[in-house]
C-alpha cells in the first residue's frame, strides 16, 4: 500500500531543497549590511522606565473634569461612524448587483476593478484628500469613510446576490415580470437581511476608524487624543482611551446582537 502510494514521487534535486534556506541567509544578510551603516541608538534604562511608569500612572488617574467634553466628542464620532456607513451602504448597492456576475453578466469584470480601485485609498489617504477640498472637520471623515466604505461594503453585496436563489426570479420571468420586477421583487427580499448584517458590521469597523481619522483634523475624538498627546496631558489621554474603549465596546457587543438576529 505503501509503496504504491510513492509511486511517480521522484526525490528533489539538492539545489530545490537547499534554496529556501540559501534565498532566506542572502535576504537576512543584504538586511544586515544595508543596517549596518545606520546609526544606532541606546536606550538609558535608567531614564526610559521612570518615565514610562509616570505616564501610565498619570494615565491611570483620568481627568474626570473632561468628561462632558469627551461626551460630546465621543458622540461626535459614532456619529461620523454611523453617516458614513449609511452613506456607503445606500451607495454600494448599485456597484454591488453590477459586480455579481448574474447580474451585471459582463460589466461584472468592470464593476470588480471599480470595487477593487476604492478599496485600495485608505480611509486616512482620502481624510487628508477631502480635508484639503470640505476644510477640517467631521465632514472630511464622513466622506472618506464613505467613499472607501462603498469598496469592502460592495464586494460583499455582490457575492450575497451571487448566492442567491434563482429559483423566484425564474419563476417571475416565466410570468412575464420585468427585470427591474425581479430584482425588487426576487432578489432584494432574499439578500436584505444580509446587506443589512454587512451594514452593522461596517459600522463596527468604521466606529474605529474614525477615531482615527480624528488625528489627521476630520473630526471626531482623535483630535483631541492627538492635542492631548502633543500637549503630554497624560491623565486626559487617560480617560480619552477610557472613553473609547467603552463605546467601541458597547457598539461591537449590539451590532454583534442585531447581527445575529437579521441572518
Amino acid at each position: 500500500m505503501t509503496a504504491a502510494r510513492n509511486v511517480g514521487l521522484a526525490p528533489l534535486p539538492w539545489w530545490r531543497r537547499w534554496a529556501p534556506g540559501f534565498f532566506t541567509l542572502v535576504v537576512l544578510a543584504v538586511l544586515y549590511w544595508a543596517g549596518a551603516g545606520l546609526k544606532t541608538y541606546t536606550l538609558d534604562w535608567r531614564q526610559t522606565i521612570p518615565q514610562s511608569v509616570r505616564i501610565l500612572d498619570l494615565m491611570f488617574h483620568p481627568d474626570w473634569a473632561y468628561t462632558p467634553s469627551l461626551a460630546l466628542k465621543l458622540l461626535e464620532t459614532v456619529q461620523m461612524a454611523l453617516l458614513g456607513t449609511l452613506l456607503a451602504s445606500v451607495l454600494a448597492v448599485p456597484f454591488g448587483f453590477l459586480a455579481a456576475r448574474n447580474m451585471g453578466k459582463k460589466f461584472s469584470y468592470f464593476g470588480k476593478f471599480l470595487l477593487n480601485a476604492i478599496r485600495a485609498f485608505p480611509e486616512i489617504i482620502l481624510a487628508i484628500i477631502f480635508i484639503k477640498g470640505v476644510g477640517p472637520g467631521p465632514l472630511a471623515g464622513i466622506m472618506a469613510m464613505g467613499i472607501h466604505s462603498i469598496g469592502m461594503i460592495g464586494k460583499l453585496y455582490a457575492e450575497s446576490v451571487e448566492a442567491i436563489d434563482r429559483g423566484p426570479t425564474e419563476a417571475m420571468l416565466s410570468v412575464g415580470a420585468n427585470r427591474i420586477q425581479q430584482i425588487w421583487f426576487g432578489v432584494i427580499p432574499q439578500v436584505l437581511p444580509e446587506f443589512s448584517s454587512y451594514a452593522l458590521y461596517r459600522f463596527e469597523i468604521n466606529s474605529r476608524a474614525a477615531t482615527i481619522l480624528g488625528i489627521v483634523g476630520a473630526g471626531g475624538i482623535g483630535t483631541d487624543l492627538i492635542f492631548a498627546i502633543q500637549q503630554r496631558v497624560w491623565d486626559r489621554v487617560g480617560i480619552i482611551l477610557l472613553g473609547i474603549i467603552v463605546v467601541v465596546t458597547i457598539i461591537d457587543v449590539g451590532s454583534g446582537w442585531l447581527r445575529k438576529k437579521l441572518v
